[in-house]
């Protein structure tokens, strides 16, 4: 009950790792391959930090 209204931090990141993905797909269609390299790279930091947070990292 009391969580309800809670951020989940995860969420957060998921939403923003969206975001860098879209960013890079553009920048690959545009044929910016420097940053689309850069923002692939940006999301998979994000999604370490998602599994870190959720615990689900298998090393």
């Amino acid at each position: 009950m009391f969580g309800l209204f809670k951020s989940n931090p995860a969420d957060k990141l998921r939403k923003k790792m969206k975001q860098v993905q879209e960013k890079s797909m553009q920048a690959q269609r545009r044929g910016d391959i420097r940053s689309h390299s850069m923002l692939s790279a940006e999301a998979d930091e994000l999604w370490k930090e998602i599994q870190r947070l959720e615990g689900t990292d298998k090393k």
